[in-house]
């Protein structure tokens, strides 16, 4: 692979030519990001920031890393508040999204199955009174009764775990989520998205929520299930998901109804999808205060298109605290024993060791991170 300074340099000046050939109808206002999008620009976000849908080797309808809150106390000190969030992957984000409270967040995902769970996820938490409503709906449950607004996380799934799965619940909660999204919203939903949807939604109702990363069919996982993830806190003791309280629920809430968490498909290097999200930032004059990559730059790696994603990078506007949050699997020691550790670097330091072609190898950008973490 070809390193350093000339190859951001010469990516960044190439895909500059080809956005400016486009015609993106999504403009951000000179006075900043909008307080809401509306349902058509929401759409048109989507469809214009958007790559063809790619592939990755699982459904990734859970995730599988269980020390991902272990970061946030350190983010809240470092990371200046008012930015824009951009991530990867299902509902780990929300987490990070209620806790950090970005102004705006864009999920960029290589599977266009991971923006129907978005969607399938927003339907459903619009749809919601409460965290309660919430899990009764996401695993068609009947809501148990007698249920405190201020119920902790563990009681909300022991709760859960008393009901029984409920199969015309589950039909009427999959009517309710595509007649929302079509009608409420207006989304032109074609067949393969109300399929994909439909898809996602039964294997929640299916596995319940015991379901993990790998076993988006059912069956038994060694990765944490969705109430662990749930229940899990900070390395501290602070409870920090998005059901952790009402309040951190109704962040969520609220950003989704001003259609504020935007999904959409791309290769974080590919051509179009993150710097489309570049230019929009640009002209609005924000910046990126944080990219959660999970460990997708491991992959980027394999198939010798890291540069690239780091041209894409380079072509976002940041600030010196900008942050990327990324997870080490197995090849990282945690002192939880967990198999996944997360890592937190400088978006801006990368870049500058990138361009001094510094960073060579998947274990130069672990590293590179391991060391901020550790000074």
């Amino acid at each position: 692979m070809i390193r350093g300074r000339r190859l951001i340099v010469a990516c960044v000046a190439i895909s500059a030519l080809a956005l400016s050939g486009t015609s993106l109808r999504i403009t951000a206002q000179s006075a900043g990001l909008p307080a809401r999008l509306s349902d058509q620009e929401f759409w048109r976000t989507i469809e214009e920031f958007s790559e063809p849908n790619g592939f990755f080797r699982s459904d990734n309808l859970v995730s599988n890393e269980d020390t991902f809150q272990y970061v946030i106390p350190e983010l809240l000190r470092m990371v200046r508040p008012g930015g824009v969030y951009l991530g990867v992957g299902p509902d780990q984000n929300f987490t990070y999204i209620t806790a950090l409270q970005p102004r705006m967040a864009f999920i960029t995902d290589i599977r266009r199955g991971n923006l129907q769970t978005h969607l399938m996820y927003k339907a459903l938490i619009e749809l919601s009174s409460d965290r309660a409503d919430f899990l009764s709906r996401l695993f068609a449950r009947r809501r148990a009764p007698g249920l405190e607004v201020t119920a902790r996380p563990d009681e909300l799934f022991r709760s859960l775990a008393a009901q029984p799965p409920d199969r015309a619940r589950y039909d009427e909660q999959l009517r309710q989520i595509l007649d929302h999204l079509r009608r409420r919203h207006g989304f032109p939903l074609d067949e393969e998205d109300a399929s994909g949807i439909t898809y996602v939604y039964s294997n929640f109702f299916a596995s319940g929520p015991a379901i993990a990363y790998s076993n988006s069919g059912g069956g038994r996982s060694r990765y944490p299930s969705y109430a662990d993830l749930q229940l899990t806190d900070d390395g501290q003791g602070v409870n920090r998901s998005y059901l952790s309280s009402e309040q951190a629920f109704s962040t969520l809430k609220t950003m989704e109804q001003n259609n504020l968490i935007v999904p959409i498909v791309g290769n974080f290097a590919g051509p179009h999808a993150l710097r489309a999200v570049g230019a929009y930032l640009r002209a609005s004059g924000a910046t990126v205060s944080v990219f959660y990559t999970s460990n997708v730059e491991q992959y980027l790696f394999q198939d010798r298109l890291w540069d690239a994603f780091a041209a894409n990078v380079g072509s976002l506007p940041l600030e010196e605290s900008s942050t990327f949050i990324r997870s080490c699997f197995n090849s990282c020691s945690s002192p939880s024993g967990s198999r996944a550790v997360t890592l937190l670097d400088s978006m801006p330091g990368l870049l500058r060791d990138a361009n001094a072609g510094r960073i060579r190898l998947y274990w130069d950008v672990l590293s590179h991170s391991r060391l901020k973490e550790s000074r």
